[in-house]
């Protein structure tokens, strides 16, 4: 069967985390990251979208939208997490990122971005814009759905 790579996984996260890897490696291997904002979804679709808490992720990137590294900064209760522009500012200067894309899960399932969303997303907006950093989107998901901010003009 030629080159075919068996994979065995006992559990369905196995399987999930295997993906996460697959994905952020091909994230990796794009010239920009913003060519497939498909994959970007699924990714934090497939990263955030099980869990049962409240994750606020941020993904950063260099100046070509290239990835860095994408991190789980905060995490909440089933209802909301507690997000401190001063910390994504932190990890936006030790990675050197140009630009962010911000996500986080509503555990509800529901993408619709709540007024907390917003206005977290302006304040971190105006924090990163002092040290020239992009909030290229914002992304809410769920395990089967999400919304972009950038898309909805919320950005």
């Amino acid at each position: 069967m030629g080159n075919q790579q068996a994979f065995n996984y006992s559990t369905a996260d196995e399987v999930i985390n295997a993906a996460k890897h697959i994905m952020e490696s091909m994230m990796e291997q794009r010239d920009t990251l913003l060519t497939s904002p498909d994959l970007v979804r699924q990714y934090l679709m497939m990263r955030l979208g099980r869990a049962e808490r409240e994750i606020f992720c941020v993904i950063f990137l260099d100046n070509q939208n290239r990835l860095i590294a994408a991190e789980d900064l905060f995490m909440g209760t089933i209802d909301g997490a507690s997000v401190y522009p001063r910390e994504v500012l932190k990890a936006a200067l030790k990675y050197n990122a140009a630009a962010v894309l911000l996500a986080h899960n509503h555990p509800s399932g529901v993408v619709e971005p709540s007024q907390a969303d917003q206005r977290i997303t302006q304040r971190l907006q105006t924090a990163l814009e002092l040290v020239d950093v992009r909030v290229l989107d914002h992304f809410v998901v769920s395990g089967t759905e999400s919304t972009s901010f950038a898309e909805r003009g919320l950005l």
